[in-house]
């Protein structure tokens, strides 16, 4: 792979990479692919009708790991990517995605990825999507990631979506259908400052008896940003849903919080819990009593709320 000195800095940021990962690969910069790697159990095509890619993961398959990050450092390009996983029955695998643009021009970059999962009967995946913003630039740095999950019988999906810091604006969508005990787990981290803006909407179905869901997001909104966290669950059957929002406020920071059940069944069990509040003065007073300045004892309290 070519890729210069940002480049590699943003590859650590949203994949933890620093070198060429072992197992299957893609990775994406500037609009195109700058190393690409399929393996035994792991097949990563082109697509040839859109911008994106096919990734097959062989029935069975345990114990391995895609990765496919994108890198942007081109000010003013824009572009959609359309990403589809086939995971076979049984598989056991990590999934590594997430996207970081350094933008010091003065035109906006953004990236827009859609990727959709179908997900076989008893396998089990693990999903991590960071996202990250840099650069000196005027241009805004925007994310717009679309995620589908279609999970099959006794299926299991964990997903981790993590953005912490630089993304100037943001909508995530994310759209989730559970067959029979079927499990989805998510845990949304974000923080936003300045004048950025995000926009978090979940929809998951509960199809299946013993399907379940659990989808808890934790946020800190600094400055003059705004955040909305709008999570439904419906249940069509004999399941169980959960979704939490738990946010810190700061500065002059806004946070709608939207949650929504629906029951279509009488043995259908959802529950929702939403808090925004600022931080407790008592908590700062005490870790200042250990020798931290004011704004010291915030970013503890912060990084500590967001792990």
């Amino acid at each position: 792979m070519q890729l210069d000195e940002i480049q590699k800095r943003l590859l650590l940021e949203v994949a933890d990479l620093h070198s060429v990962p072992e197992g299957a690969y893609n990775i994406r910069a500037n609009g195109a692919s700058a190393g690409r790697q399929s393996t035994e159990n792991i097949e990563i095509v082109p697509k040839t009708d859109v911008s994106g890619l096919e990734i097959r993961i062989k029935p069975g398959t345990r114990n391995e790991s895609v990765h496919i990050p994108v890198v942007m450092t081109e000010s003013g390009l824009k572009e959609v990517v359309y990403n589809d996983f086939y995971i076979g029955d049984d598989c056991d695998v990590v999934i590594v995605a997430g996207c970081g643009i350094d933008n010091c021009g003065r035109q906006d970059s953004q990236h827009d990825g859609v990727h959709r999962f179908f997900v076989g009967k008893n396998a089990k995946i693990k999903y991590v999507e960071k996202h990250y913003g840099s650069g000196s630039g005027e241009g805004k740095r925007i994310l717009n990631p679309v995620t589908e999950v279609y999970q099959k019988e006794n299926s299991s999906v964990t997903m981790e979506m993590v953005q912490i810091k630089g993304v100037d604006d943001t909508e995530r969508m994310t759209k989730a259908v559970l067959e029979e005990g079927a499990k989805l787990v998510v845990r949304e981290r974000l923080m936003t400052h300045a004048e950025q803006r995000a926009i978090s909407a979940y929809s998951v179905e509960l199809n299946g008896k013993k399907s379940s869901a659990d989808v808890v997001s934790r946020s800190v909104a600094r400055d003059d940003s705004y955040q909305k966290f709008d999570a439904k669950i419906i249940g069509n059957a004999a399941c169980h849903g959960h979704t939490e929002c738990d946010s810190i406020i700061m500065d002059h920071g806004r946070i709608l919080a939207v949650p929504g059940l629906e029951a279509n069944d009488i043995d259908a069990e959802l529950v929702h819990e939403a808090a925004i509040g600022k931080i407790a003065g008592e908590q700062i007073i005490k870790l200042m009593t250990l020798g931290l300045t004011e704004s010291e004892a915030e970013e503890q309290i912060i990084n500590g709320f967001l792990q």
